[in-house]
């Protein structure tokens, strides 16, 4: 700490005891002590007023005189001044310290009076020292007072009667006064300095540490750098030895590959080596990772060598494997054949001889077996092995399944000779079942499939098409040749095949072989059944017989009607079934039900498949036949070549039917037959649309004519583009057209037609003469419009109110007599209300037309007396006429 400075006066600045004194003596003649120059903005302290003597009032004249100096105190005081003169300061005073003891003189203006002042001199102050009120108690005399400052001074026995004692005792007290106050500051110098000593002790204790641990620390710097080096040192030669032995241990691994291969030649060249003892599959493992070490490593000395000893090596083991497993499946069938010296065993002991001994022997070889397939996609030599036993494996067993099969197939033909769908069922059933034997088989010897197993068994497969193919090729019914179809398509392809694909392979490869041939000679044997059966079918007279076959029909349903009402436990007519002999079909005659079901509220006897044309029978049943037998390119072609065959005959057989009994019995079986056909190929989900593409020879044609004429002959040899023969062969080309022929539409258009000739010939049949009548008069207004003469109907003589009358009135009468003729043969033929009402409302409307403009020509024409000659009847009663109730 920076002590406080001292004023100018010799004192600290500090306020207290001494500084109070030294103002309360100090004379007032005394001159002030020298001060330095006062510092700018520094207040000087403010002057004291002067004491009073100490000793009485009477002696204020002599302390009057000037005291002799101190040296002493004037010394300090000059040495005091010094501290901040300037402009060379002694100890000079920062700001902050000069702000301190600005404050504190500050403080010290504002000081109490001592208590101690005598009473009388508290006059002779000045107010403004008397800012602070006194609180003490008012001595009893100034005597005491007097002698209590002395008594604390310690001067009690001491007596002050003269100016000289007293400057002599204030300059005594002066002194002890400064002793006292820098009392403390030598003591603390004296403290300070003696833990000066004690930090200058330890800082040499502390060099001297240090310059032992800079010594130290030198000595193991020294002993590091050894160590370290020392320490790399082992490394290196720990790193050296490493590497030295990972060089030993590699290359004693890759010289342990070359040095099997003594141990490996001596094993195999033992006598006593077995294919199926535990060492030898090791020892084929060790030789394997040999060949392939050395064949990764073309770049070692010997390479070739070593390589071609281990080759030997491997072809030694593999004569064994394969010697092994040959001899084994030739003395399985050496074994068989000694059994069985015909090698013809029949069904019953085929499972016994072919498949338990084979089953039996399986674990013997079916481990080296496996070894060679794990290796073979690895080596050529395991490949060419596993070849060689897969074909010797593959020949015994054809060795023994040939002559049993062909003995099978034998048997089984002539069991079912004449059944060519049994034949051909327990044929490939058979082979199905030797298939999945032969491929389960081929299981218990290897893993892993080869397709020379397929081939085998299509080679199996081959002999059982062999007997079946020529006995297809003779079948000439289409029932045969398409249920031939449905069991190989459906239960061999579908059932069984889908089941089982992987093992029934080579099975499927020969049914489909055998589905292609029955299809062939089913769409063959169809394209002569339409030109034979319906093409070229000549009808009986039975067929022909219409309508008497459908109501001698009606007679026996009625009859058997009526029998069923006299015998009521019977069964009843709607149970009553009759057989189409044609076909396999059942179908109820009390029911609708048909190929393809109808509603019907009567019985129709064209409905039943026995009194449908034969043709039209046979169509149906041909495509019914076809239609999941073929493919549906083939079924379009053969089914729009039998609807046309079939749509001829009808055709022609209603001719015939029209010239032997009436047109509408002609028309009604053309329409009733044209509607079979439209109704029973609906179900069929096919498009009966055929493309058909022809060659249009017309322009070849008229360019020939052309070149012909004698005029062109003067162009044959011009060399430009008017050259004949450039222009006859640009413009010769003959075009492809092409064009589609659908049946459907067909029947459709020969349904409409039919049904137009009907409609119109009854028409005519009903109302033909006053359709003639209507023509005259079209015609005679038709004249009097170009400019004719005018005309009055009633004039003319074919016009007469008589003559219509009778016109009327036959025509009445022919609708009467008629009409129920037609609605029978339409309810005969039909035999279906809805289809009745729609094929006779067109001609219900022509007649009611014809009445109608009859009708308004009358009254336009005629008066009111000849319309009741002619009278002609009302639209109701011709409504009446022309209702369908019979």
């Amino acid at each position: 700490m920076t002590p406080l400075p001292r004023d100018a006066d010799g004192s600290d600045g500090t306020p207290g005891s001494a500084a109070a004194l030294r103002s309360l003596f100090r004379p007032t003649s005394r001159p002030p002590p020298p001060r330095g120059p006062a510092r700018p903005g520094r207040r000087s302290p403010p002057s004291r007023p002067p004491l009073a003597p100490v000793a009485s009032r009477p002696a204020a004249s002599s302390m009057a005189e000037p005291p002799p100096a101190e040296p002493a105190g004037r010394e300090v005081r000059d040495r005091l001044s010094l501290w901040d003169r300037r402009p060379l300061p002694a100890a000079p005073l920062s700001d902050r310290q000069t702000d301190s003891v600005l404050e504190l003189k500050a403080a010290a203006e504002n000081l109490p009076v001592p208590p101690e002042l005598p009473i009388e001199d508290l006059c002779s102050l000045t107010s403004q020292s008397l800012t602070v009120s006194l609180t003490a108690a008012v001595p009893e005399s100034t005597e005491d007072v007097l002698l209590k400052g002395f008594a604390v001074l310690g001067m009690e026995d001491e007596r002050i009667e003269t100016a000289q004692q007293f400057f002599s005792w204030f300059a005594q007290v002066q002194t002890q006064m400064d002793q006292d106050e820098g009392a403390k500051y030598r003591q603390m110098r004296d403290y300070l300095s003696g833990f000066q000593e004690q930090c200058d002790a330890i800082l040499n204790d502390v060099n001297s540490a240090l310059q032992h641990l800079e010594s130290l620390q030198k000595q193991y710097l020294f002993v590091s750098t050894k160590t370290g080096t020392l320490h790399e040192a082992c490394e290196q030669l720990l790193k050296e030895q490493s590497e030295l032995v990972d060089l030993a241990e590699n290359i004693q691994q890759k010289l342990s590959y070359f040095n099997e291969l003594e141990n490996i030649n001596t094993k195999l060249n033992s006598p006593t080596l077995s294919v199926n003892s535990e060492g030898f599959i090791p020892m084929l493992a060790k030789l394997d990772d040999c060949i392939a070490y050395i064949s990764s490593h073309p770049n070692f000395k010997d390479y070739p060598v070593y390589l071609i000893k281990f080759k030997q090596c491997l072809s030694k083991a593999m004569h064994l494997i394969k010697t092994y497993t040959v001899n084994t499946l030739q003395n399985l069938t050496s074994q068989l054949m000694k059994r069985d010296p015909s090698a013809v065993p029949n069904s019953d002991n085929a499972f016994t001889l072919f498949y338990v001994k084979f089953r039996a022997a399986a674990p013997k070889v079916r481990t080296l077996i496996e070894q060679v397939e794990q290796r073979s996609e690895k080596m050529p030599e395991y490949q060419q092995v596993l070849s060689e036993i897969h074909q010797c494996y593959l020949d015994q067993r054809e060795l023994l399944l040939g002559p049993s099969i062909a003995s099978t197939v034998t048997e089984l033909t002539s069991q079912n000779n004449r059944d060519h769908c049994a034949l051909v069922r327990s044929g490939c059933a058979f082979m199905v079942h030797v298939c999945q034997d032969e491929h389960q088989l081929y299981n218990e010897f290897f893993t892993k499939p080869t397709p020379k197993l397929d081939e085998l068994l299509e080679k199996l497969c081959l002999s059982l098409y062999d007997v079946l193919r020529p006995m297809i090729i003779h079948v000439i019914h289409l029932e045969t040749l398409s249920e031939l179809c449905g069991i190989l398509k459906n239960e061999m392809l579908e059932d069984h095949v889908q089941n089982n694909a992987e093992q029934l392979g080579a099975f499927a490869a020969g049914v489909k072989q055998m589905l292609e041939d029955v299809q062939e000679r089913l769409v063959y044997r169809t394209h002569i059944y339409i030109q034979t059966d319906i093409t070229g079918y000549k009808p009986a007279p039975g067929d022909l017989a219409y309508p008497d076959k459908l109501e001698m029909m009606e007679q026996i349903a009625q009859s058997l009607k009526e029998e069923q009402k006299k015998l009521p436990s019977e069964a009843s007519f709607s149970d009553v079934r009759l057989e189409d002999p044609d076909s396999c079909n059942l179908v109820k005659s009390g029911s609708s039900e048909s190929l393809n079901p109808r509603h019907q509220t009567t019985i129709s006897p064209a409905d039943l498949h026995g009194m449908w044309y034969p043709t039209v029978r046979r169509t149906l049943v041909c495509l019914s036949k076809l239609y999941r037998c073929i493919d549906r390119a083939v079924f379009q072609g053969l089914s729009q070549e039998a609807l046309s065959a079939c749509i001829h005959s009808l055709l022609g057989a209603a001719d015939s039917i029209s010239k032997n009994k009436t047109q509408v019995d002609g028309q009604l079986f053309l329409i009733k037959h044209l509607l079979i056909l439209r109704e029973q190929i609906a179900p069929f989900h096919t498009d009966f649309t055929i493309k058909e593409i022809s060659l249009d020879l017309k322009k070849t044609r008229d360019a020939a004519f052309k070149i012909l004429n004698p005029k062109t002959v003067s162009r044959f040899f011009r060399l430009n583009s008017n050259n004949a023969l450039i222009q006859f062969l640009l413009e010769g080309t003959p075009e492809i057209r092409e064009h589609y022929i659908d049946s459907k539409k067909d029947v459709d258009r020969h349904l409409k037609s039919a049904c137009e000739q009907f409609i119109q010939q009854q028409t005519k049949q009903f109302i033909e003469q006053l359709d003639e009548f209507m023509t005259k008069v079209a015609a005679l207004k038709t004249m009097a419009t170009q400019g004719g003469p005018s005309y009055s109907l009633s004039q003319q003589p074919w016009a007469q109110p008589a003559k219509i009358n009778d016109l009327v009135s036959s025509t009445y009468k022919t609708i009467k007599t008629k009409l129920p003729s037609t609605l029978r043969s339409m309810s005969l033929y039909l035999s279906n209300k809805d289809t009745e009402l729609i094929l006779f409302k067109p001609v219900r409307n022509n007649i009611q037309q014809m009445f109608q403009k009859l009708h308004a020509l009358l009254k336009e024409e005629f008066s009111n007396e000849d319309l009741q000659i002619i009278a002609c009847p009302s639209m109701e009663q011709v409504n009446l006429l022309l209702s369908m109730s019979k």
